[in-house]
């Protein structure tokens, strides 16, 4: 996987740091994904909304990605679990994708562990991210 620098809002930080600790009380929710996310937690930089990079995968950004392997074009916005409706495009940030979705930017090849292997997509466009159109505190 690329290696990259995570930013966060430290609104969004707070917000990820209690849906971790809460889905690890659960021993059936530890998974690599969400260990990953958690390493990328420990050393992210936490920036004021206002100093986000407008191209960076956010909390409840929209993003177009070409998936690889199929050659198919997704669009996709990253929201926590509890808003989460595949059919409406809506991935939650505790599944695979989000969760290594989360800080890449535009033309980043993201690539995560399946079942199967590995999946690898590149974020093709950051449609909508809520920092950089000033909704800090969705």
């Amino acid at each position: 996987m690329m290696e990259r620098a995570l930013y966060l809002t430290d609104y969004d930080y707070e917000r990820l740091e209690l849906l971790l600790d809460n889905m690890n009380r659960v021993p059936q929710n530890r998974r690599e994904d969400l260990s990953q996310l958690e390493d990328d937690l420990a050393t992210c930089h936490i920036v004021a909304p206002d100093e986000m990079p407008p191209n960076i995968v956010t909390l409840h950004s929209t993003v177009r990605y070409l998936d690889l392997d199929s050659n198919k074009v997704r669009v996709v916005t990253l929201v926590f679990p509890s808003n989460a409706d595949l059919s409406t495009g809506r991935i939650s940030i505790a599944v695979p994708l989000g969760a290594a979705i989360l800080g890449h930017s535009e033309g980043d090849l993201v690539t995560w562990k399946t079942f199967d292997g590995a999946k690898t997509i590149r974020i093709e466009e950051v449609l909508y991210q809520p920092e950089a159109t000033g909704d800090y505190y969705l």
